[in-house]
């Protein structure tokens, strides 16, 4: 797939011995898009806020932004010259609610759940059912200051 293109996310949540997983695919978006999107959607489908999260991606994108906490500067700043403000302010907006620890791990060395996500986000992305509206919106914006 290209970047950008079609793509997709995969998410695989575990509790205990319960395991839930989804997957939803994107007409035209954005890798970075999409691992920022599955971390929304996976705390958005908690009905819990009371439990410790970890969230384990490969998108270094996602991890670097809050655990080095260049995302709170880019919020101060109005996410003035950054990509995907939209999805950024989403996460901020439930960040909050949850007790999270974010891991970064190393995409494509056999680490089961990571290569499932994989799976599922190239399978959604092969048969996408979403139009990605604020990219596709503003991907070709012209911004002018004059």
């Amino acid at each position: 797939m290209g970047n950008p293109g079609p793509g997709g996310y995969g998410i695989v949540l575990k509790f205990g011995n319960k395991r839930k997983e989804f997957s939803k695919g994107f007409y035209h978006t954005t890798n970075n898009r999409m691992e920022l999107l599955a971390v929304i959607e996976a705390l958005k489908s908690l009905k819990r806020t009371d439990l410790d999260i970890v969230i384990h991606s490969d998108s270094a994108y996602v991890i670097n932004a809050i655990t080095k906490g260049w995302v709170f500067d880019w919020q101060k700043k109005g996410f003035k010259n950054k990509k995907n403000p939209d999805l950024w302010q989403e996460l901020l907006r439930i960040y909050p609610k949850f007790k999270i620890e974010f891991k970064w791990v190393k995409a494509h060395v056999g680490i089961p759940e990571n290569e499932r996500c994989d799976r599922l986000a190239k399978e959604a992305a092969e048969r996408p059912s979403e139009k990605d509206s604020f990219y596709v919106d503003n991907e070709n914006s012209l911004n002018l200051k004059l």
